[in-house]
């Protein structure tokens, strides 16, 4: 079965809750980075990321199967469950092969330049230091123009 699109929704949270609601998931990735409201989203975007126990027919829904949500650092908005920013961020990292990698620099853009020209308050974890610095000025400059 495949999901609507988010052009057919007011917000991505909305489309979130109408594909996902009573859905036993977690979103992650760069759909947590919506949720979070850390990345805008695609005009026809039609991919949604979660974390789920069960994997689940459905065509355009990325799913990380995990064992449990229990190691995950996990935020509620509204009906939503998501990963928190650092938990999306580490994530994204630890699969920087396969994720958006835009959403993540934007997010990373939006947050240094909210936090003061900071990025100290993200907790970065040890193993993914290296890449989280090979993308770091990439995302300080995301916003500047020539």
């Amino acid at each position: 079965m495949r999901v609507d699109t988010r052009s057919n929704y007011a917000s991505n949270c909305e489309w979130f809750l109408s594909v996902l609601g009573g859905k036993d998931v977690v979103l992650c990735h760069t759909s947590a980075l919506e949720c979070l409201g850390q990345f805008p989203g695609y005009v026809n975007e039609d991919q949604i990321d979660i974390y789920t126990t069960v994997r689940e027919p459905i065509e355009n829904i990325n799913q990380y199967i995990v064992d449990s949500f229990d190691g995950l650092d996990i935020v509620t908005i509204g009906e939503l469950r998501c990963t928190s920013l650092n938990q999306t961020v580490n994530d994204m990292l630890r699969d920087y092969d396969v994720i958006d990698e835009q959403s993540l620099v934007q997010a990373l853009a939006g947050f240094y330049y909210r936090n003061g020209k900071s990025f100290d308050s993200l907790r970065i974890a040890p193993q993914h230091t290296d890449r989280f610095n090979n993308i770091r000025e990439w995302a300080i400059e995301f916003y500047c123009h020539e």
